[in-house]
C-alpha cells in the first residue's frame, strides 16, 4: 500500500478524481460556496491524512498538475479574441478599471496587516493574492514572501469573489457585462472568471482579459507600493 500511495500516479488520479466529485457536487447543489476547487482541496486532504501520505509523496504527481497552470491561464485567451471589437470599444474604461482595481488590492492588504499587527512575511505572501497562480507564486518570491502562503491566499481569494461578486452586483445593481467581467477577472482570478463565464460570453472573454493584464500590473507594481510603504510606516 505504501508504495502505491507514493507514486507520482496516485497523487494524480486522487486530485482529478476529487475534482471531479466537487463538479458534480456543485452542479446538483448549484450553491457557490460549493466551489469544486473547494471541495477537492478538503478530499485530498482527507485522503493525505487517512492514508499518512506525505506532501513529499503527493508531490511527486501533483507537480505536473501545477505544471499545466500556465498554458492553462493562456486558454483563457479563446473567449476574449472573440470579443476583441468590444475590447478596443472600451479600451480606456477597461484598463483604468484594472489597474486601480490592482493598486487598490494591494494597497488594502499593505494596509490592513499593518493595522492588524500581520508580520512582514505573511503581508508580503498574500500581496498577491488576486493573481492568477502561476504570477502570483514569482511576485511572492520577488517580494521575499511564503509561496504555499501566497498559493492559499489566491486560492481562498478566488473562491470567495465567485461566491460574493454576483451578490455585490446584485445589491449595486450592476448590470454591465464588461464592467462585471472586470471586476471580477482583476479580483479573483481564473475561479472568478469561470463564474464569469457561467454568467455570460462577454463576462468570461472581459474576466480573461484582466487576469492577464492584472498580473501584469501587479508584477510591476507590487515592489514598487510595497517599497513605498516601508519607508513610510
Amino acid at each position: 500500500m505504501k508504495e502505491l500511495v507514493s507514486t507520482s500516479l496516485f497523487a494524480i488520479m486522487i486530485s482529478l478524481v476529487s475534482f471531479e466529485i466537487g463538479c458534480i457536487v456543485n452542479k446538483k447543489t448549484k450553491l457557490a460556496i460549493l466551489n469544486p476547487l473547494l471541495i477537492s482541496i478538503a478530499l485530498v486532504i482527507m485522503l493525505m491524512k487517512c492514508l499518512n501520505v506525505s506532501v513529499e509523496d503527493y508531490n511527486k504527481g501533483g507537480q505536473f498538475i501545477s505544471l499545466l497552470l500556465s498554458p492553462a491561464t493562456v486558454v483563457l485567451a479563446v473567449p476574449l479574441y472573440k470579443k476583441i471589437k468590444l475590447l478596443k470599444e472600451y479600451a480606456l474604461p477597461i484598463f483604468t478599471g484594472i489597474s486601480l482595481g490592482s493598486l487598490g488590492g494591494i494597497i488594502t492588504i499593505i494596509t490592513l496587516c499593518h493595522l492588524f499587527g500581520i508580520s512582514k512575511s505573511i503581508d508580503l505572501s498574500i500581496i498577491p493574492k488576486s493573481i492568477t497562480t502561476p504570477i502570483g507564486i514569482e511576485v511572492s518570491k520577488q517580494l521575499g514572501g511564503i509561496p504555499s502562503i501566497t498559493v492559499a491566499a489566491i486560492i481562498a481569494t478566488g473562491i470567495i469573489g465567485a461566491i460574493i461578486g454576483p451578490v455585490v452586483f446584485k445589491i449595486l445593481n450592476i448590470k454591465d457585462e464588461v464592467a462585471i467581467g472586470v471586476a471580477l477577472g482583476t479580483a479573483s482570478h481564473a475561479v472568478g472568471t469561470s463564474k464569469a463565464i457561467e454568467l455570460g460570453e462577454i463576462e468570461g472573454a472581459m474576466s480573461s482579459l484582466s487576469i492577464g493584464i492584472a498580473g501584469l500590473i501587479t508584477v510591476l507594481i507590487a515592489p514598487i507600493v510595497t517599497r513605498i510603504f516601508n519607508s513610510l510606516i
